[in-house]
């Protein structure tokens, strides 16, 4: 008898489709978690009431999951600091320009024995080089976290649509009782279905990168190039995905880029129908900036590849290496220098003379 207390931390669309099937998972397994999952909730008044009020009286989150019944044992928290006291098990899922914010917040009130996953999509950049956010939350509140990346569109998710997953978990004490199989216990469901590895850094850059790629391809989109363009973007984007990988963090492994859910899958996925591809197509089509459609098209939700383009750019600037990943550089240039779309042919070319 475990009792591990769990606890989300963010309910966009994504946070409340993870709280869902955690909450499923918490109900069904007793013998190992506490069945109340606790959700934190940035508060927002809806139709003059509280949101966390309505999740927690409709159980639904009429904002960011609309039509989407959540179990009842998913409990909306305003309060962090609440929402994660005496947690055992934190689940990271909010855009990862809130994050810093968020862990400044819980920075000495969480102790080392906690354990962690992320579901955020995006890493962080500063002047000493990057960070995977899994590391980020790590180096901040000094305890171990795991990273979840995968072909998952959050409403197909919560609708129950069949979908695979990644898990990136390996706690460095093999006597500690949350261990990947408790981890892989609270995520998989029937509809869900989880594969753990031990490369953290691997499925954490294949959720950021594959983000700017999605940008490209709804670059594609809008210039109605057709499914060849797409599929062309589609692969080199994944010899520059795995090169970064294989330059910046060599203990990755190729495989977790061409063989997981988390690598080709999610590609595939975020280049067909995510919201950076949306987001990319409309920006082509409108010739309007991409922030003011961000806030237009996806009503509150973010589209991390605009941020993950702009910190890898800089990233990449930094140690003169822009040349060596003429996709990415390409994606920044068009969304912030207005490069021209019809310039992709010819970065595509680069990337194959690079390869």
């Amino acid at each position: 008898m475990l009792n591990l207390k769990v606890s989300v931390i963010g309910s966009g669309n994504w946070g409340s489709a993870i709280a869902k099937i955690v909450a499923e998972n918490a109900a069904e397994h007793s013998d190992i978690f506490e069945t109340d999952v606790r959700m934190w909730v940035f508060e927002e008044i809806i139709a003059g009431q509280k949101l966390t009020e309505i999740i927690n009286t409709q159980h639904e989150n009429v904002k960011y999951l609309p039509g989407i019944k959540l179990p009842s044992n998913v409990v909306a928290v305003p309060d962090l600091l609440d929402a994660v006291k005496d947690a055992n098990l934190l689940v990271f899922n909010v855009p990862h320009q809130f994050l810093p914010r968020i862990c400044s917040q819980l920075k000495g009130k969480v102790p080392s024995t906690v354990r962690a996953v992320s579901c955020i999509k995006g890493v962080e950049v500063s002047g000493d080089g990057i960070t995977i956010i899994a590391d980020y939350i790590s180096q901040e509140l000094g305890i171990y976290c795991g990273a979840l990346s995968g072909a998952n569109l959050a409403p197909e998710v919560a609708q129950e649509k069949f979908s695979e997953t990644t898990i990136a978990y390996k706690v460095p004490d093999l006597s500690d009782s949350i261990d990947a199989s408790v981890v892989r216990t609270l995520f998989h469901r029937p509809y869900f279905h989880v594969n753990v590895v031990d490369d953290v850094a691997g499925v954490s850059l294949c959720g950021a990168l594959k983000n700017i790629v999605a940008l490209a391809s709804g670059f594609v989109d809008g210039m109605a190039w057709g499914d060849n363009a797409k599929a062309a973007i589609i692969r080199r984007g994944l010899l520059e995905m795995t090169k970064f990988g294989r330059e910046f963090f060599p203990e990755c492994n190729n495989s977790t880029f061409t063989e997981e859910s988390c690598g080709v899958a999610d590609v595939i996925t975020s280049c067909s129908g995510g919201r950076n591809n949306k987001l990319g197509a409309a920006m082509i089509k409108t010739r309007r900036p991409i922030f003011e459609l961000e806030e237009e098209l996806l009503k509150g939700q973010k589209a991390q590849g605009v941020t993950t383009a702009q910190e890898v750019h800089e990233f990449l600037e930094r140690r003169g290496k822009l040349e060596d990943f003429p996709l990415f550089t390409a994606v920044h240039d068009i969304i912030f220098k207005g490069l021209d779309s019809y310039a992709l042919p010819q970065i595509l070319e680069a990337v194959e003379q690079k390869f």
